[in-house]
């Protein structure tokens, strides 16, 4: 990030003191003050204490302003979106065919195992509320359809809360599966929730702009309306019902002691308050306040997101540090000699057979995890060791047959990608797209 310096330039006229009105400070009536005090923001004749706190009483406002008024990663928010749910939705349609085998009634993993498992750890899924195929199926064609609205930004705030629950039922239904990359998505999936990821590159954000051009239908929104409905019916039938057993409880007997009712009725509420605002009141200042909160909460989200990410590289990086195989450069040459990490045997022998070029990689992949945090601080070098860290993921996922895993990193890598960058990716799929719509 750039910074400018607080003291003008030589020979620069001096600036005016900063009106406290003016940044939205709350100002105190009162006299003048008395001969000899120092104003606020005013130096003091033995030090400058006063206008250091001046300053970051106005900073600290400016910050607090932007952080209610301003999204954060808009765009971010939208490609870590569109990832998420196109590595699930690739993992579902890849499965499909084992569907049974892996979440199913043909799973070795029975349904009375993860019962018990459940009874135990508290984890929420919906597959143990009436058992039998047709509700499993019901379940996992769910998860598709979600996944697929959650990458098109269709309703994405209710089908980011379906796609949360489809993928907490079905993961949670066998933990032993996966490659790592499903608690990736376990955890994105949550924090999706909270964000506002449809504001850009979705079907919800290109319906808010076209009623920004007839603002005599900006409160019309049937389906949405008929949709809250439903959902909001679904989950009371689901809340009052017996067969949901503890899943949709108001309290849980494990951290965070809440249980998945507050959460999901809670959603429902504010979904509809928005709407009802809207309706009403759309330059009110309750519409206003409850922007503000959504705001909040989306920033808090990508924070929570970035933060999330560099725990994930950090930790990897310092437990890589202590191994003896990292140690000594031949941590990637046994696994490229494995059979279970050889989707192509030949490509990975060829790459196991140079012995320098494993010993370096070896090497840069914990330089580059550990070292990931401390670049956050620079932008150019940061986006250089993003890029070598997504292509690193996209050579696990070739060499070592880690599909999910890496998809699962990258879009979450996505987070830190610059909006210039992004914005220069989607102009140029678009010009693509409006130049082959002028071929046909």
């Amino acid at each position: 990030m750039n910074e400018t310096s607080s003291r003008p330039p030589a020979g620069a006229p001096a600036q005016a003191p900063v009106d406290a009105g003016a940044v939205g400070l709350p100002q105190q009536g009162g006299p003048p003050p008395a001969a000899g005090a120092v104003a606020p923001g005013a130096v003091a004749p033995g030090g400058t204490v006063p206008a250091a706190r001046a300053a970051l009483g106005t900073a600290a406002a400016r910050a607090l302003a932007a952080f209610t008024g301003q999204l954060f990663g808009r765009h971010q928010a939208a490609v870590v979106r569109i990832g998420f749910g196109l590595v699930w939705l690739a993992y579902l349609l890849r499965e499909w065919p084992n569907r049974r085998v892996l979440y199913g009634d043909r799973s070795p993993w029975s349904m009375e195992l993860a019962e018990r498992l459940l009874a135990d750890n508290g984890a929420f899924t919906v597959l143990p509320w009436f058992g039998g195929r047709f509700w499993f199926e019901l379940v996992y064609h769910l998860a598709v359809l979600a996944a697929l609205a959650v990458v098109l930004g269709w309703r994405t705030r209710a089908s980011g809360v379906l796609f949360l629950v489809t993928v907490l039922s079905l993961q949670n239904r066998d933990v032993f599966l996966g490659d790592g990359g499903d608690n990736v998505v376990h955890l994105m999936a949550v924090y999706l929730v909270f964000t506002r990821c449809a504001e850009a590159w979705s079907f919800d954000a290109r319906r808010a702009a076209r009623r920004a051009l007839s603002p005599g239908r900006s409160g019309a929104d049937r389906g949405g309306v008929l949709l809250w409905g439903l959902l909001g019916a679904v989950l009371a039938l689901c809340q009052l019902g017996d067969f949901s057993g503890e899943s949709l409880t108001w309290t849980a007997r494990t951290f965070p002691y809440v249980g998945w009712a507050p959460l999901f009725w809670g959603l429902w509420a504010v979904a509809g308050l928005w709407w009802v605002l809207g309706r009403l009141r759309p330059d009110g200042e309750a519409r206003a306040v409850l922007d503000a909160l959504a705001t909040m909460v989306h920033n808090c989200a990508m924070l929570v997101i970035a933060a999330e990410v560099v725990l994930i590289y950090a930790t990897a990086g310092w437990y890589k540090v202590q191994g003896s195989r990292w140690q000594d450069g031949t941590a990637l040459y046994y696994p490229l000699h494995l059979d279970y990490f050889a989707p192509w045997p030949w490509l990975s022998a060829l790459v196991g057979s140079a012995l320098v070029p494993v010993f370096l990689i070896s090497y840069g992949t914990v330089v580059v995890q550990v070292a990931f945090p401390f670049t956050l601080l620079n932008r150019r070098v940061k986006n250089v060791l993003l890029a070598v860290m997504m292509a690193e993921h996209l050579g696990i996922a070739v060499l070592l047959g880690l599909p999910v895993f890496s998809l699962a990193m990258i879009a979450a890598d996505a987070v830190f990608l610059p909006t210039g960058a992004l914005l220069w990716l989607a102009a140029r799929v678009q010009r693509i797209r409006r130049g082959r719509g002028t071929v046909t």
